[in-house]
């Protein structure tokens, strides 16, 4: 494998997994408006931003353990569709659900390939 797969095959998981919690945060935004209380908005930050936690936290976990990555992006695309019942539109699955099956995808190959692509 060359060395530009190598590091390619290595680093699109991780920087499209920030990419993505970055991406999720935005709808934690919905919580400021006019008339609510700086607790109020405290809260209600840290609510929304749970799926943010638990992203950054698979993130860490799977940087080196790649299986942990592959098993817990599909597992939380598994989760979205299930715990949505399908009442989203199609769009939000694609975005979502996808993102989250391509992850999983991108650190399975890491994890299948992870001998070579830790090589120098």
């Amino acid at each position: 494998m060359k060395r530009i797969t190598r590091q390619l095959l290595f680093w699109t998981p991780r920087i499209l997994c920030m990419a993505f919690t970055l991406f999720i945060s935005l709808f934690a935004l919905d919580v400021f408006e006019p008339g609510r209380s700086a607790s109020e908005i405290a809260i209600a930050l840290f609510i929304h931003l749970i799926p943010v936690y638990v992203l950054i936290i698979v993130q860490v976990f799977a940087w080196r353990r790649e299986w942990v990555g592959a098993a817990a992006f599909f597992s939380l695309s598994l989760f979205y569709v299930i715990i949505t019942g399908g009442r989203e539109h199609w769009s939000a699955y694609l975005i979502i659900t996808g993102t989250l099956l391509v992850l999983s995808a991108l650190y399975l190959m890491n994890w299948i390939h992870r001998t070579e692509i830790r090589k120098r």
